[in-house]
């Protein structure tokens, strides 16, 4: 028999669920870029796909097909040319994709073509995690705990890799053909930050359990420290299961560092979780009560926090780190989603949008979630009350100023006492330092405590009209 594989968010062969159950048919492998989703595909993404799929293809010996178009379409077109007799794919849980899956397992079962899907980029499918009233759960913590890890659906364990007997498609294709590389420099910064592939996510696996993980918990909040994983990329491209990480760190052991790691796995299902079960919060705010808060939505203030001139150090670092590497480290998120949303009273799917084209994990699931976390409208979400403070927090999380000073060289001679308010520093320090503030390095574009004023006081407004 002869079957397709149409890879998706599964760029891997080990731990690949329908791959594996095609082992014993011929297989052509397939990816398509859809039309309509390529639109939605972050410039970063786009360079990360690239990259992917080249490794893919030299895994799987050159034989992957690659397609640009309709996809229900053109598999509809390749089963037809290609004389195909079943097809296999990993789910993906979002709420498009799962559409077109349905629409696409009517015309195949018309057709009278064997179809086949599987999970391979969850721990726990959305529908098999539900409380005892059969409602989705809206707070992480039961969620996880009473949720996913009293379920009755335990995580699977990895698959092995088998051998298979790829075919080529009748036509040729190329993957330079979907022209996925953007034509700018920026992109080079991004090859030169990051390895791709299944390989690659291994070994990064691997690094991190056995220098990063013994100071998980506490050192992941520190963004100049080598205590995070920086596997979402790979997870997200599916280069790497969440099962094969899952049980690759509990092997080691049960300990605070291990169980925490293993939680943030955890958040990444609940972000699928929410999205499957109230797709409406992709676009909407999942409280409605937020409906009626009153953005500003300064074009000037989002152009000065996407450049990373916002005058605020630890922002402006972040900012730039991620237009430097293509990533962010999370707690660098929190505090640059906070600023924008709270401090600068910006909607959360401007800062969605942005990070959606520059991040490498721009993850649809959790890209949304997070957002509307750390803007106080989503499930599980920060109160609007709570505001960080980016002086504060750089203070505390980059006391030495490491990382601030890696993406700010123009503040490489500053004091530790002024690098994250130079404005409050006399003007001899910054005639010392180099800096001169409105030249050098701005000054800040909102005062602290009158924009967490403002932005208290916004809150209180739609308090009101509950």
């Amino acid at each position: 028999m002869r079957a397709i594989h149409w890879f998706r968010n599964d760029l891997r062969v080990a731990d690949n669920p329908a791959l594996y159950a095609a082992s014993e048919k011929d297989v052509l492998p397939v990816f398509i870029l859809d039309t309509h989703d390529a639109k939605n595909l972050g410039e970063a993404s786009k360079v990360w796909l690239h990259h992917s799929l080249e490794k893919l293809n030299q895994s799987l010996g050159g034989k992957l097909y690659f397609i640009q178009g309709n996809t229900i379409d053109e598999i509809m077109r390749l089963i037809n040319s290609e004389k195909i007799d079943a097809i296999y794919w990993n789910k993906v849980f979002e709420p498009k994709q799962s559409n077109k899956d349905s629409e696409l397992i009517d015309l195949l079962k018309k057709n009278g073509v064997e179809h086949h899907s599987f999970n391979g980029s969850l721990l726990w499918e959305p529908e098999s995690v539900l409380k005892n009233d059969g409602t989705p759960y809206k707070v992480f913590t039961p969620f996880y705990r009473k949720g996913c890890m009293k379920s009755e659906s335990t995580p699977r364990e990895p698959l092995p890799r088998t051998k298979h007997n790829f075919i080529n498609a009748k036509e040729e294709t190329t993957l330079s053909a979907l022209n996925l590389l953007p034509n700018h420099r920026w992109r080079e910064k991004i090859e030169s930050c990051w390895s791709m592939g299944e390989e690659s996510a291994m070994r990064r696996l691997n690094h991190f359990l056995e220098d990063g993980i013994q100071n998980y918990k506490e050192g992941r909040n520190f963004p100049a420290k080598a205590f995070v994983s920086r596997l979402s990329p790979h997870l997200h491209f599916g280069e790497i299961s969440p099962n094969q990480i899952w049980f690759k760190a509990r092997a080691m052991g049960d300990n605070k560092n291990i169980d925490h790691f293993c939680s943030e796995l955890g958040w990444r299902e609940f972000s699928h979780y929410l999205i499957h079960h109230f797709p409406f919060m992709l676009e909407e705010n999942l409280n409605k009560n937020f409906d009626a808060f009153p953005w500003d939505n300064n074009e000037v203030f989002i152009q000065s926090w996407k450049s990373g001139e916002t005058g605020y150090p630890i922002v402006d670092a972040g900012m730039r780190e991620l237009w430097e590497t293509g990533y962010m480290h999370n707690r660098v998120r929190m505090i640059v989603g906070s600023f924008l949303v709270k401090n600068l009273l910006t909607h959360w799917s401007y800062g969605k949008d942005w990070f959606n084209d520059c991040l490498v994990d721009a993850d649809l699931a959790n890209n949304t979630a997070s957002w509307q976390w750390v803007a106080g409208t989503g499930a599980d979400a920060a109160p609007y009350f709570r505001i960080f403070n980016p002086v504060k927090q750089g203070q505390d999380f980059d006391k030495d100023g490491e990382y601030t000073k890696r993406y700010l060289p123009q503040l490489s001679n500053m004091p530790d006492k002024y690098l994250f308010n130079p404005w409050e520093a006399p003007e001899e320090i910054l005639d010392v330092a180099g800096v001169k503030l409105g030249e050098t390095y701005p000054y800040p574009i909102v005062e602290l405590k009158a924009s967490r004023e403002n932005a208290l006081s916004s809150f209180s407004q739609i308090k009101k009209k509950k």
